[in-house]
């Protein structure tokens, strides 16, 4: 009624990874946290966080738990193990203090990092060497 997109186009544009959610500085967050789009938090979450598309942690944002997600993008405080399946980008005003495993990392000058990282083709292996397990196993059974 109010925009021109017709019944399908606003469908679309509705689902998934399309649509943000923000968590606001003056929010506070106990427990878990599953986005299928992407998420910007700049308020304060300590739990668990699963994100399938890009994560921005403001730099009034903090996080206490684990992350996963696909693209993260951290300029506040976290305190959490970090899993990235493509890009993790710390700008200077991030402070994390964990372990990551990603694809690709990308550190401004003036961030700060506290823990081990693990680059590379990790995360897609591991899950392609099990399946590829799986398969020879199944071949053995049947053979």
């Amino acid at each position: 009624m109010f925009n021109s997109k017709s019944s399908s186009e606003s469908s679309k544009g509705n689902s998934g990874a399309g649509m943000p959610n923000h968590i606001n500085s003056d929010t506070v967050i106990e427990g878990s946290i599953k986005a299928k789009g992407n998420l910007r938090i700049d308020g304060k979450l300590t739990g668990t966080l699963e994100c399938q598309g890009r994560l921005v942690i403001g730099a009034t944002g903090s996080v206490e738990g684990d992350i996963r997600c696909e693209n993260a993008e951290i300029e506040g405080t976290i305190k959490a193990d970090i899993t990235v399946s493509e890009l993790l980008s710390l700008k200077a005003t991030a402070k994390v203090q964990g372990d990551i495993v990603t694809k690709k990392l990308a550190i401004e000058p003036g961030a700060s990092f506290s823990g081990s990282c693990s680059m590379g083709g990790v995360i897609k292996d591991i899950s392609s060497s099990n399946a590829g397990q799986r398969q020879e196993q199944r071949q053995e059974k049947t053979a």
